[in-house]
């Protein structure tokens, strides 16, 4: 798309149509004819006023633009066209439009990586995007916390692979051109034209991801729905003694990552796996896979786990890493492509979630299996776990003293 008015292009960025005239003045804007601007000018007019505000003169750039040294035209590769503009609709608007309360809407640009609106702030045209999806949820009774949680949890997540595929970018690709000699002008249009290539190949990789995500866990919990009905009519039978899940995660790892970065944070779960596995092994356990923070294992004996997990909990802790917690219960699972799936898998991760650092935390099951192994066991009593219904009974697990 092109041709944009002036008018349009000030909307659209978001500054004032006398802005839009001043970088026409300097040369940054060069318009095809009088109110033929591109899409590439309104990111140039957003970015540039960004530049501004955070105290980069506009004469400078403008002068950096005119000797050669610099330049926007890399925004008008195809990379850059998912980059959307606003949408001349204000938040109070939208609301007022669909119905959507006026906080929710709000929310939806704080997942979008901005800083919280005012309700007269306009939408952008990509914002618009999550607004059907919205109105489904409300209309079917979704409440409007469960609503902004999610919204909350896509952004961060997202965030984190955006500020991981900026990292790779920068030392992979725009270190790499200036290194090969070229000017940071030269560089600037290089990488957008890589970009052109490569976006849409990350489109496709990420949402394939993301789907293969889903399967695993729509997955875990169609079979969960299944053990409950069969529990229900009495044909789920419990195994005499049955296999354990175990799952170690690791204390602050989150707060960590914010702190020193991913690259530390992959660092620590590279440590961590190498640390873990030869304790699992050693008591007859199989990692399954790693979480970033931490670890589930498969055992065939209940008492195995428990065992493996006291050492790998002492191990982590003698090597400086953050403390770990485990969680371990023992009943049916089901393995399917290399994973397991079931009420169990679900259990003892929760089970894990509510250890203490430093901490083996077991369910009854655990030790009712686990009544040979030379371990001791001391009952915190009956414990909500989120998302369980009903209390289990929980116990620490201890090397005899």
């Amino acid at each position: 798309m092109s041709g944009y008015t002036r008018q349009e292009v000030a909307q659209r960025a978001g500054v004032d149509p006398g802005y839009v005239d001043r970088l026409v003045e300097l040369g940054i804007l060069t318009p095809a004819a009088a109110e033929a601007f591109s899409p590439g000018d309104v990111l140039r007019a957003r970015w540039l006023q960004s530049l501004e505000r955070a105290g980069v003169p506009l004469e400078g750039l403008a002068a950096a633009v005119r000797d050669g040294v610099l330049s926007f035209s890399f925004l008008d590769v195809a990379a850059y066209d998912q980059f959307a503009g606003l949408s001349g609709t204000t938040f109070q608007q939208l609301s007022a439009q669909t119905g959507i309360p006026l906080e929710l809407l709000m929310v939806v640009r704080e997942a979008f990586g901005f800083a919280e609106p005012r309700p007269e702030h306009q939408v952008h045209d990509n914002e618009l995007s999550v607004v059907p999806l919205l109105q489904l949820q409300l209309s079917k009774g979704f409440q409007p916390v469960v609503i902004e949680r999610w919204l909350r949890v896509y952004g961060d997540s997202l965030r984190r692979i955006a500020e991981t595929e900026a990292a790779w970018w920068n030392s992979e690709v725009e270190m790499a051109l200036v290194a090969s000699g070229m000017t940071e002008g030269e560089m600037l249009q290089a990488q957008a034209d890589l970009g052109s290539q490569m976006t849409p190949l990350i489109d496709q990789a990420l949402l394939a991801i993301y789907h293969a995500q889903q399967e695993h866990t729509w997955s875990q919990v169609f079979v969960e729905h299944v053990e409950s009905a069969l529990e229900q009519v009495g044909l789920y039978r419990r195994l005499d003694r049955p296999p354990a899940m175990c799952f170690l995660d690791l204390t602050g790892y989150t707060r960590l990552t914010e702190e020193r970065g991913d690259e530390a944070a992959a660092d620590l779960a590279a440590r961590l796996a190498t640390l873990v596995r030869r304790s699992s092994q050693e008591h007859r356990g199989t990692p399954v896979k790693w979480l970033g923070d931490g670890v589930m294992f498969y055992f065939r004996e209940p008492a195995d786990a428990v065992l493996a997990a006291l050492e790998m909990a002492e191990v982590v802790g003698r090597q400086g890493l953050p403390p770990a917690h485990v969680g371990i219960h023992a009943g049916p699972v089901i393995f399917q492509d290399g994973d397991y799936f079931g009420r169990t898998v679900n259990l003892a991760s929760r089970i894990a979630e509510y250890a203490r650092p430093g901490e083996v935390l077991v369910s009854q099951e655990v030790v009712d299996a686990a009544d040979a192994a030379p371990v001791s066991f001391v009952e915190i009593g009956p414990v909500e776990l989120k998302g369980v219904p009903g209390t289990l009974r929980l116990y620490t697990a201890h090397h005899p003293t």
